[in-house]
């Protein structure tokens, strides 16, 4: 085992040790030992993947952990190991670096909270599971990770649990994810259904010899068995990373601290769907109509959410719907067949949503615990640094060149205007990024331009916030610059460094080939221009309403009832919780109380208890007959010589 192999056997179980360091001692630690030890576990992992970058990075070849065989029956076999590759190695770099940022920037922003080493416990445990999940080299050790940062999800949304409704965003979160998981189980029977092993280097090289097992007919559906795996699959992974129908989860996700938020919007669980889909995409590819689901799915996802997002006035809430909208876009790259697209974008989203929302909670941290930003404006003198660094995020999320938000989702609108669907597909990433830019801008524009508004007291202490928060801001903001040069087209005279460099790992969606073969450099350069103008024209909109006519919105929605009526529909998110309330909610709990009242109450527990009634009716019998009087045990006596005597006599006749 070489050093590379020893760094990435090391590093997940450096976070899973300072998750027991501060759960087991956080309270002889205190508030500061427990944010060092938080602190250097994360830092830890990130110096150990350096090691395990370097080796993939200069030599392309994967680098191998083997840990221990976890399960050997006649049938399966499945070893506990990692694996680095150039997927993975990319990935793991995105959540240590990203991962680590969010600690040290936690170190100050909960500096104060009176559960710190529990907090630390909770995320340190958040990234070990995430680390299993991308270096797991099977997909049951991914599922370990899976299920891990769902947990995590629950421990840190509800993180004051004192609080009822933070606690019910964790359930919440919990129990969403719990549907999706359905059917990534059901994905994962049906792959070791077909293929004897859930490995994924088995998987990918058994693919021609299933082909005849894939493309048989699934009994009463109407699909190929291929199809039925890989849509089980991707409805998982519209649960982890919050897709129609299953998105309701991750709005609802802001109860918890701010920096949970970032890791979970950013680095670590909204992405683990995506991951899973580029890690299969070998086997995706191979059915058109899931490509085509997934495609649909994600338009129509990054649409809606950038609809919502427009009229929330929570600066937490208008980010959680926009990573809803991009996790959208992402989705869409995949079913596309541009999964290298898709998963650039992963990784820039990671850099300008992570400073985003690093940057949300300083303002927060600054404003005393406000987040409505109809009672903030005027804080670009306050707060320089936060101003200057989410400025930075807006631009790149916006996809304005040359930020890194500009070449990983303008190549996802080519692509997607280049499939056989382009028209609609297209069109719908245009309306998106468009919304994007404009709810973006409005949010720059409310939060930190124009005149003060709300307490004057608050906004008199408005202060920038401690060097371990504002660092990790200009750390992710020069990524959010810098990132997208990774990835330069061909048609700006680049070599598409990331794609070319995924190319090997990533599987080859046909018909996306065949549609985007041949020069069209001139039609991918007159997108790009059409996309710059667009988010160029949604920024300036914005600014010149919530900057130069503050009062434009109010006059605009006051001016009929149908606009009123259209903006509350808007604003309470197309009633989409109210109507899950009332469809699924309720009619589950009904169903539950039924269950409980006549199955568990009247049948289980009756029979049981009346076994227990006739138990003490027979030991209450046996009881009585010995009660410890001679008399009564003479009278028992005579009762069996009398029994016994008249069996004798009674044979005797019959004989």
């Amino acid at each position: 085992m070489n050093d590379a192999a020893r760094c990435l056997t090391i590093l997940p179980f450096l976070c899973l040790a300072g998750f027991l360091i501060n759960g087991i001692l956080g309270r002889r630690l205190g508030r500061s030992a427990g944010t060092l030890v938080g602190v250097a576990a994360a830092l830890g992992s990130f110096l150990c993947a350096l090691p395990v970058a370097r080796e993939v990075f200069t030599t392309g070849v994967s680098v191998h952990a083997p840990l221990w065989t976890w399960i050997e029956t006649a049938g399966l076999t499945v070893n506990f190991a990692f694996v680095a590759d150039r997927l993975s190695v990319v990935m793991l770099l995105v959540v240590t670096g990203v991962g680590t940022l969010i600690h040290l920037y936690s170190a100050g922003y909960m500096s104060h909270d009176r559960s710190v080493p529990r907090y630390f416990a909770y995320l340190n445990l958040f990234m070990f599971s995430m680390l299993v999940l991308i270096l797991a080299d099977n997909l049951l050790v991914l599922f370990v990770g899976w299920e891990g940062v769902g947990l995590c999800s629950y421990l840190l949304i509800g993180f004051w649990y004192e609080d009822p409704e933070k606690a019910l965003a964790g359930r919440k979160a919990f129990i969403v994810n719990r549907i999706g998981d359905f059917g990534f189980v059901l994905g994962m029977f049906g792959l070791f259904v077909v293929f004897g092993s859930l490995d994924f280097t088995a998987i990918q090289q058994n693919l021609l010899t299933a082909q005849d097992r894939l493309q048989a007919p699934v009994p009463f559906l109407n699909i190929t068995t291929v199809t039925a795996i890989t849509l089980a699959l991707f409805f998982g992974a519209t649960g982890k990373s919050a897709q129609i129908p299953l998105y309701t989860w991750l709005p609802d996700a802001m109860a918890g601290p701010t920096p949970v938020s970032a890791l979970i919007h950013a680095a670590t669980m909204v992405t683990s769907g995506l991951y899973m889909i580029c890690r299969l995409s070998h086997l995706f590819v191979l059915s058109p109509a899931t490509m085509g689901v997934i495609a649909g799915v994600g338009a129509a996802t990054a649409l809606f959410a950038a609809l919502i997002g427009l009229a929330q006035t929570d600066i937490k809430k208008v980010l959680a719907y926009s990573t809803v909208s991009q996790l959208g876009f992402m989705f869409l790259a995949m079913g596309v067949g541009a999964f290298s697209a898709g998963f650039f974008h992963v990784v820039t989203h990671a850099f300008f949503k992570a400073l985003l929302f690093l940057g949300a909670g300083s303002v927060i941290h600054g404003m005393s615990g406000e987040q409505d930003m109809r009672r903030m404006g005027g804080l670009r003198g306050k707060l320089p640094a936060t101003f200057a660094t989410m400025l930075v995020g807006t631009i790149a999320i916006a996809g304005i060149p040359p930020l890194a938000g500009f070449f990983s989702k303008d190549e996802i609108v080519w692509r997607a205007w280049s499939s056989p669907q382009g028209l609609i597909l297209g069109t719908m990433a245009l309306l998106s990024s468009a919304l994007t830019s404009f709810y973006m801008f409005r949010l720059v524009a409310m939060t930190f331009l124009g005149q003060p508004r709300g307490s004057a007291e608050v906004h008199s202490h408005a202060h920038e916030s401690p060097w371990t928060m504002v660092l990790p801001l200009a750390i992710l903001a020069i990524l959010s610059a810098g990132a997208g040069f990774l990835n330069v087209p061909e048609v700006l005279h680049g070599s598409a460094w990331f794609s070319a460099w995924l190319a090997p790992v990533l599987g080859t969606f046909k018909p996306a080939a065949a549609a985007a073969a041949g020069d069209h450099h001139a039609a991918e350069m007159g997108l790009m221009v059409v996309s710059t103008l667009i988010a160029f024209a949604g920024s300036g909109l914005a600014l010149w309403i919530y900057v130069k006519n503050p009062g434009l919105p109010a006059a605009f929605v006051q001016r009929s009832a149908a606009m009123g009526q259209m903006y509350a529909l808007v604003r309470d998110r197309f009633y989409i919780d109210e109507a899950y309330d009332r469809v699924i909610v309720r009619p589950v709990k009904v169903i539950a109380v039924i269950l409980w009242t006549f199955v568990d109450v009247l049948l289980i527990d009756m029979f049981v208890n009346l076994i227990a009634l006739v138990a003490e009716v027979i030991s209450e019998a046996a009881r009585r007959i010995q009660d410890g009087a001679v008399g009564t045990y003479a009278v028992w006596f005579l009762a069996g010589a009398m029994l016994v005597l008249g069996f004798v006599v009674w044979s005797g006749v019959a004989a």
